[in-house]
Parts: structure tokens; sequence; C-alpha cells
């Protein structure tokens, strides 16, 4: 089947006992056994629930893996993964991740004797130079968040294999859709659910997949013995937001174009990050490893004021954390995704004050651009 069928037809898309075209919710903790020998496939509803488990073998089709799982959040389904690792392995994290990705990296695994560095990951070299002997997995964004760097896939794969690394990808900004890391060997592909998977601003859930079933059945225990587990009635949400994924993702991308254009042509824009622009620096990689550029953009503006009239004075995009949605939004990093990454740190990587992120949505874009036009122009 062709992606759009898939998301439409794949997994559960009919309950077999009625033929609801809708799966069922089960809204159950625990499931009645009928043999102190044998249990039934559920028992205790962290450890498994049939709504959930729907939905964690349609994300796990989509993007070409073994096993999926749903998270709470973004960030459970991201701790959860650090929790294959063990105190006193290194891992190597892009240095552009995340702000979420960052903070417990930096305290939580930090004090629990998980090592990392952080490296340009567009750089092959700066990867290679980070290798050591208790290294274990190279951790990556591509596009990150915020700057849109791009990573080179095939070659961090390459390098993560000849050391005997696992590769670990967010996924959260280009969605099975756009990009199926699997495809280039990765091991684990990771989502912020919140965002694009679901697509309308009314769920927290995060979705790991993994390529080989084993390693699946180790973040599987992970999941069950942590228990930051998706509840059943937003992985139904989950599912219904899923098969609009494509024409969502299309509309999306196409005014995401637009806009970038126009901001081009701004005087008080300093500055675009969108891999689709043939002057990105990761312009042709992404067009390797990618379908499309996606829907998500940061730019630059001239000055600290002209930032603060933007993120205020705009009526359509609304100036919130968070992205993906059907509705625009205009977030700022420094005080929003990357809150948690001290200042200093923040400039290092170049996420300035003046910086703005946009997740452009369904709105027509001649109306999002007249809006900021107002601002800007």
């Amino acid at each position: 089947m062709k992606f759009a069928t898939e998301l439409i037809h794949g997994g559960n898309p009919i309950d077999p006992e009625h033929g609801s075209l809708s799966h069922p919710i089960y809204l159950s903790s625990t499931f009645a056994q009928h043999s102190m020998d044998l249990f039934g496939r559920y028992d205790y509803a962290r450890s498994g629930n049939p709504t959930r488990e729907a939905l964690e073998e349609a994300v796990a089709g989509l993007e070409g893996g073994s096993t999926g799982l749903a998270f709470a959040s973004g960030m459970a389904a991201i701790a959860s993964t650090f929790l294959i690792f063990a105190p006193g392995d290194h891992l190597i994290v892009c240095e552009d991740v995340y702000g979420g990705t960052f903070r417990v990296l930096s305290t939580l695994f930090k004090g629990w004797g998980l090592e990392v560095s952080f490296v340009d990951a567009t750089d092959p070299a700066a990867i290679a130079a980070a290798l050591g002997p208790k290294t274990r997995a190279i951790y990556l964004e591509t596009p990150s968040n915020p700057l849109i760097k791009i990573t080179d896939l095939k070659g961090a794969v390459a390098l993560a294999k000849e050391n005997g690394l696992l590769t670990i990808i967010d996924n959260t900004f280009m969605t099975p859709y756009l990009q199926r890391p699997l495809e280039f060997g990765c091991d684990i592909v990771l989502h912020s659910g919140t965002k694009f998977l679901n697509g309308h601003s009314d769920v927290i859930c995060g979705f790991a997949v993994t390529a080989d079933a084993e390693l699946g059945r180790r973040l599987r225990f992970v999941q069950n013995a942590f228990g930051a587990v998706l509840g059943p009635q937003d992985c139904w949400l989950v599912l219904r937001g899923l098969k609009t994924l494509k024409v969502r993702m299309e509309e999306s991308q196409t005014s995401a174009r637009r806009i970038v254009a126009w901001l081009g042509e701004q005087k008080a824009v300093a500055k675009v990050y969108y891999p689709g622009l043939p002057e990105h620096p990761g312009y042709q990689i992404h067009q390797s490893q990618a379908s499309g550029p996606g829907a998500v953009l940061s730019f630059e503006l001239v000055d600290y004021q002209t930032t603060k009239r933007l993120l205020e004075g705009v009526k359509l995009a609304a100036f919130a954390v968070s992205l993906g949605g059907v509705e625009s939004i205009l977030s700022y990093p420094a005080k929003m995704s990357h809150a948690a990454m001290p200042a200093a740190e923040r400039e290092a990587r170049g996420i300035k004050d003046t910086l703005v992120r946009l997740s452009v949505g369904l709105e027509d874009a001649e109306d999002l651009i007249a809006d900021m036009q107002r601002i800007l122009g």
C-alpha cells in the first residue's frame, strides 16, 4: 500500500467483532483471567492495552519497524530509551538538540552516571572525534531543533556500525511520511507524537520504534517497568489524527515554502533556516534522505525589539510552545523549547535571542503572511 492508504487501512482499521470503522477504546485498568496456568494476552493495562497496541502497531508500520511503543510524552519516550544504557556508558549527541533532551541528559542522567558529548553532528569528523571506549550510541535530530541542521544519516549509521554503536534519531519534525530513518540503518526512531502525528494540539504523547525485535523487547521492558504509558483515550485520539497525516503535511509544507520565500524578501529578517532552501548548508543531504523539507522553519530577526513585536503582535499564528498542529504556532526557543539550556550554551550553539521558530499549520499562507506583514513590513 502507498503511504496514504497505509494511514487509513494499515494496522487495525476495522473492529473485527462489530465492524466499527473506529478502533474501540478499552477503558480498563485490568483484564480478567480464566486460568491460573495460562494468562490471556492482556492482564494489567500498564503492560498492555488493545487500543494502545493498535496505535503502537500503526506507528511501527509507518516507520517500517518491528516494535512500536506509545508513551505518555515525547520526553517519556526519550528518557525511557536512555534507560537501556547503564551508568558509565557514553553517548554522542547532536549539539543542536531539543532543550528537554539537553535538560534530562545534563541533569538527571548526568547524576545517574550517563556520560554525554554534545557535538556538531553535521560534521562526521566531530562525531568520530568524540568516540571513546565507553561510547554506546549516537543520538541525532535531523532536521534539528531549532536551527534545522541536517545530519547525514548514512554517514552516521556507517560510523556507528563500524564501532558497534546504536543510532537513535528523533524524527518528530519530518514524520515517517517525509523521512524513514530505519531505512538508512538507524536502530531507534523517536517522536513527540504530540506534534504532527497527532496533529491537533490536544494530546501529549511520545513514541519509540525499533528496527530490531530484540531491541524492542529491551525497550518494552523499560516501558513496563517505568510505566510512562499512553492512556487509551489519548491513543484513540492519535489513531484518529494519524489518518490525515499525509494531507496535513502536504498542505502545511506547501504553505511553509511560500512563507519562506516571503521571509527571504523582508528587511526585518536577518536569516532563514529551512531545508528546502538551496542555500541551506544541508540541502543536498536532506534531499537525499527525505522526500520534502517539512513544515517547520526558523528565522532570525534584525533585533530583539522586532522579535518581541512579532511574537506579541501576531493574531493567527499562536505564540505558544509546541508545533505540528493544524494551527500555526510561532515559538521563541530561548524562553520555550530551549529555556532549560543555559544562555551561554544557547549562544554557543547559535540559538540567539532574535530567533523564532514557526510551525506552519493549515491556514491559508497568504493570511499568515499578511498577519506578519503588519508587523514586519
